[in-house]
């Protein structure tokens, strides 16, 4: 039986111009009526996921920064912070490659590492007001990390290049076109559920996850069913247990009505 669904956001929730279909707050609303607790897990700081949701997003829990942020209700309940030493080394590899270009966030700013004309695209996603060219000072606290790539059909390469450089420190998942998330270790969208899993009572084997990308795999891998559409990267299609339609058909959406409406029959 399912008790809590876990839901990615890009190529998953949101449609293609990283819109929120307007059924949405209705699907969510019937999927918790039915008795189903609703995650948002996203890579996506807290900040900006929460700003689709308006108002609604006071009551709804949210696992943000790949897990980085665990929010329930509004308050933070867990937060995890990167390594000040081993972001100085990620950055030094980074910087062999011009194809790369890393960037960092704490709660509120964008740290732009290299100049922001080698940035392009998803702004609103990754790159939030305010924005600053150079590196944070040590006080700030770095929750989420991503490396920008300037040519999609290296991206793979550069993933692989970069877990054998520095994949003692870090995990490197692509997430879309351009960008690998670098995920801290023991860090993901699955232990940012199970900090939810342990406040509710509920198992993994109770959990529902969607998804599109890599760094929806470790959570899709242990959730007790997991659904990826069917825009989502080859490998999360492999280890799915159910395949259903795109982002662009709402197929997250039509999926959470029929599950609400099972549970409630």
């Amino acid at each position: 039986m399912i008790k809590l669904i876990a839901c990615d956001m890009d190529g998953t929730l949101l449609d293609d111009n990283s819109q929120l279909p307007p059924e949405t707050l209705d699907c969510i609303n019937q999927v918790e009526d039915a008795g189903i607790q609703f995650v948002i897990a996203t890579g996506r700081r807290y900040d900006t996921a929460s700003s689709f949701f308006g108002a609604v997003s006071e009551r709804m829990d949210f696992v943000a920064s790949n897990g980085a942020q665990v929010v329930s209700s509004g308050r933070l309940i867990d937060q995890e912070v990167f390594s000040g030493s081993a972001l100085r080394k990620l950055r030094n590899v980074v910087a062999e490659f011009d194809m790369l270009h890393l960037s960092l966030f704490d709660r509120r700013q964008s740290f732009l590492v290299d100049d922001f004309s080698c940035y392009v695209g998803e702004l609103d996603k990754d790159f939030p007001e305010p924005r600053i060219v150079g590196w944070p000072s040590p006080d700030v606290a770095i929750i989420k990390a991503s490396v920008y790539c300037d040519q999609p059909d290296a991206i793979m390469d550069m993933a692989y290049l970069l877990s054998r450089e520095v994949g003692e420190k870090f995990i490197f998942a692509p997430s879309g076109q351009h960008y690998i998330d670098v995920l801290q270790k023991g860090v993901s969208k699955v232990t940012g559920v199970g900090e939810l899993l342990s406040m509710y009572g509920i198992g993994l084997d109770e959990v529902l996850a969607f998804g599109d990308s890599m760094n929806d795999y470790e959570l899709m891998r242990e959730a007790g069913m997991s659904c990826a559409v069917s825009n989502a990267r080859p490998a999360i299609k492999q280890i799915a247990s159910k395949v259903i339609g795109s982002n662009v058909e709402h197929a997250v959406q039509r999926e959470m009505l029929r599950i609400a409406q099972e549970a409630k029959a």
